[in-house]
């Protein structure tokens, strides 16, 4: 099965009355949460899991107030799963770092519509290189900026926090965010999947989901639940 097995398959069904009856969202864990001196043993998990994606945050210390992991951390990773590589650029001027996560081992590339002066030109170049393009937006942009560039997006990250750390509170105005999202989608008769990122948790996925949201982040929740596997199934099952 090819590592874009999944982002491919939910697009199918998309398109598909399937899609109708198919309520389960792909679960996208949050490395960014994991204990680092044990990431060998959290993708091993991960593996075992129901999980489809891992997400992977790389923030530069600019574009955001927080520093994670890398180029080297994500070669590692990617070594380590046949799974989606979901990695979330941060970062300030990231088309210059296109081919270098290509070569890391990225599936999908999501860079920052606040990041990219010119969006159309940076996600021509990510699926230049073969990867899925997506674009995430911060807590206070508004989703009808995407709404010219939609179908030229195959994934929106909706930033349900403010990035740069993990462990903050869900922001409640995400669910209508969503909903409008997933109307600009619908009328362009678009494939792009929604993802949600930041403080989600068994409280809020199930209306995310009924709310129109495909991919659920989630990082605080898996690693720090007792058994993250049946917190990744639970999760699943919303």
């Amino acid at each position: 099965m090819s590592q874009l097995s999944h982002i491919n398959c939910k697009i199918i069904k998309k398109n598909t009355p399937l899609y109708q009856i198919d309520p389960m969202s792909i679960i996208a864990p949050s490395l960014l949460a994991a204990n680092f001196l044990k990431l060998g043993e959290a993708c091993a998990m991960l593996n075992e899991s129901e999980a489809e994606y891992f997400h992977l945050d790389v923030m530069d210390g600019s574009f955001v107030p927080n520093i994670s992991f890398g180029l080297p951390v994500i070669e590692q990773i990617r070594k380590a799963t046949s799974k989606v590589c979901d990695v979330h650029l941060m970062i300030v001027q990231p088309e210059k770092y296109i081919a270098a996560f290509k070569k890391a081992g990225a599936d999908i590339l999501t860079v920052h519509y606040e990041a990219c002066p010119n969006l159309l030109d940076t996600l021509a170049q990510i699926k230049a290189q073969g990867m899925k393009a997506g674009v995430a937006i911060n807590p206070d942009t508004d989703v009808s900026v995407l709404a010219p560039f939609i179908k030229e997006i195959d994934l929106v990250c909706v930033m349900s926090v403010y990035p740069g750390f993990g462990g903050q509170k869900f922001i409640e105005p995400t669910y209508e965010k969503v909903k409008a999202l997933k109307q600009i989608i619908t009328n362009a008769h678009a494939t792009t999947l929604i993802e949600i990122d930041g403080g989600v948790d068994l409280n809020n996925a199930a209306t995310l989901v009924k709310a129109g949201a495909d991919v659920l982040v989630a990082g605080t929740t898996v690693f720090k639940a007792a058994d993250p596997i049946a917190m990744i199934a639970s999760l699943k099952q919303a």
